[in-house]
């Protein structure tokens, strides 16, 4: 059963302090919302104010975008903070940008799979969330079956096994870069326990972000292919509301996944 979820990254303005925080995960769970993924969160709120918060609205916590150096230098006590949180996917928001070449990205599968293979030790799963970027060709430096033609995602299926990297699966993102959304799904459908749900349309000759199913995404043919994979949760983003409110978005994403029949 799919369950859907907000990724608080939509109301970074609104998660800085406490008292705004908590005020935010009441406003998620009054439009409906069951699961939170934490981003943009103020690092001075402390994962055992984070839950009790949460826990209090009846909000779950499925995945956070974690800070990459964390991840590399400071696994142990993140997975611990994991624990408090009740969390079992640590995600990473973006590759950072000296990874994002030829030369260069072989060093971040080397970098991260220690740290990945700590976090599946642990019982949970290191997650990466894709952006466009992912899909430049290159002939990667020391990489096997390296190829003019070969994708960045498809380098990083090869260097992670399924237990050691999941893929957050951003359905923007992967139209943004000319693929086919469902197509990546099914190529992925063991590896993406978290999607990022967010629809495009077309402003002024320009492609922009839209609430879910508010767009000219093929939703219909998206939740039928997330369905035979092993998703479980989808995640509602919207990382530019262009004027309107972040909470008014979300509420149109859910109350139209809903209709859907996901909550």
């Amino acid at each position: 059963m799919l369950q859907t979820g907000a990724q608080l990254y939509t109301v970074r303005s609104y998660t800085q302090t406490i008292e705004d925080f908590t005020c935010t995960i009441q406003k998620i769970a009054d439009i409906g919302y069951k699961a939170v993924q934490l981003s943009a969160v103020s690092k001075q709120i402390k994962p055992e104010q984070i839950r009790e918060i949460c826990d209090r609205a009846g909000i779950s916590i499925v995945l956070t975008h974690s800070d990459p150096e964390r991840i590399l230098h400071d696994t142990d006590a993140l997975i611990k903070e994991h624990d408090i949180l009740g969390c079992s996917y640590i995600g990473l928001g973006c590759m950072p940008d000296k990874y994002r070449t030829k030369e260069w990205l072989s060093h971040f599968i080397s970098d991260f799979k220690e740290p990945a293979k700590k976090i599946a030790a642990a019982g949970k799963l290191f997650m990466y969330h894709n952006h466009n970027l992912e899909f430049e060709t290159f002939a990667a430096e020391n990489l096997p079956n390296a190829a003019p033609n070969r994708r960045i995602l498809e380098y990083l299926l090869e260097g992670f096994a399924p237990d050691e990297m999941g893929v957050t699966l951003d359905t923007y993102w992967v139209a943004a870069a000319g693929a086919d959304v469902c197509d990546w799904i099914s190529q992925m459908s063991d590896r993406i326990p978290c999607v990022h749900l967010k629809d495009m349309k077309v402003k002024n000759w320009q492609p922009v972000m839209a609430p879910v199913m508010e767009g000219n995404l093929n939703f219909s043919a998206i939740f039928h292919a997330l369905e035979a994979s092993n998703c479980k949760y989808l995640l509602v983003e919207q990382d530019d509301c262009y004027g309107e409110s972040p909470f008014d978005c979300l509420k149109t994403s859910y109350e139209n996944l809903a209709k859907a029949g996901y909550r």
